[in-house]
């Protein structure tokens, strides 16, 4: 017999099928040492007019990387419900503990939210998130759109990225909204870890999804909120959620073919870089060295790149541990 799955603990201040413009929390209980009967109180925005597609918007699902909340806060702000036809639901925080902390893991229970899909009603606060996420808000989405960017230990070229999928219908939506997005890079993306992901929950509901990484460094600048703000309006334009054609520029199209991409610190040291982001590489050329740091005198290790490409990704900021990323190689793609 399968068993009863339970109800989500979080409860959502907004309704869902009412038209207008909504402002209000998902508020999970969290009883703790200095509030016995306390909520962590998620944001969230719901603009609804009609009949339509449902956009869900989404950032802080790590919560040291900016690009996204600062966007979503201010389309939360402004987008009003005449300028809508359909559903856009706006969480610009989903990682709320993390975010407050500005860490890439919640506080509370150390949990990593992109590793935590389907999540539980009944486990930790980051896994009852999840579940919340899995079972109530995606559902109700035709496009998702999940903000991402280096947070404090990466950096990278800033571009919109979807996935490779066996649902080759599927895959060219999610690809046709990366190019709406129209960020300076697109990339087709793998990843090295896609148990769990919010990505592989959503692309299994069969929804539209659409991810980037936007720099990183812990923080965030004007050129790329830019970017995820034109790309945000992009999306919904592209849905026909908001009237309009997409303000598209040039982007240029890398991919993630392979493994190979992604290289890691043997030793921990002093990272010193080669080559910049953007810089294009061949296989054999050194992209970074690592200096050890005990004493003077010692010889560096050299990280080679394993095939012909660009620089997409580098660690940041300086100094390396054994088994840190450091960088990654995306080849090129003159179409898709």
């Amino acid at each position: 017999m399968t068993p009863v799955q339970r109800p989500s603990p979080i409860t959502a201040s907004v309704d869902f099928e009412a038209d207008g413009v909504q402002h209000g929390f998902l508020r999970l209980p969290y009883s703790r040492d200095d509030s016995a009967w306390g909520s962590v109180m998620i944001p969230i925005a719901v603009i609804k007019r009609g009949n339509g597609p449902t956009a869900l918007l989404t950032g802080g699902n790590h919560g040291d990387e900016y690009e996204g909340p600062v966007a979503l806060f201010d389309l939360a702000r402004t987008l009003r419900a005449d300028q809508v036809q359909g559903r856009v639901i706006i969480v610009p925080a989903m990682n709320y503990p993390a975010f407050r902390a500005g860490t890439r893991t919640s506080p509370i229970d150390r949990g990593n939210l992109n590793r935590s899909f389907p999540g539980r009603p009944d486990g930790t606060v980051t896994e009852k998130i999840a579940d919340y996420f899995q079972r109530t808000l995606l559902p109700l989405a035709d496009l998702v759109l999940d903000f991402h960017s280096g947070g404090r230990t990466l950096d990278f070229l800033p571009y919109a990225a979807a996935h490779e999928l066996p649902d080759k219908a599927q895959e060219k939506r999610c690809f046709d909204a990366v190019a709406a997005f129209s960020a300076p890079y697109s990339m087709k993306m793998i990843e090295i870890d896609a148990v769990g992901m919010y990505d592989t929950a959503a692309e299994d509901l069969g929804k539209v999804f659409v991810t980037t990484e936007l720099s990183g460094g812990g923080t965030s600048t004007a050129k790329t909120v830019g970017i995820a703000k034109r790309g945000t309006m992009n999306l919904l334009k592209h849905a026909g959620i908001v009237a309009g054609a997409p303000e598209t520029g040039p982007t240029r199209w890398l991919d993630m073919p392979s493994g190979d991409c992604f290289g890691f610190a043997e030793d921990d040291g002093l990272v010193e870089p080669c080559i910049d982001l953007g810089d294009r590489v061949r296989a054999g050329d050194v992209i970074a060295r690592i200096h050890p740091l005990g004493r003077t005198g010692q010889t560096p290790t050299e990280h080679r790149a394993a095939l012909d490409g660009v620089l997409a990704a580098r660690h940041f900021p300086g100094l390396v541990k054994t088994g840190d990323c450091l960088a990654v190689v995306a080849t090129v793609e003159d179409t898709i």
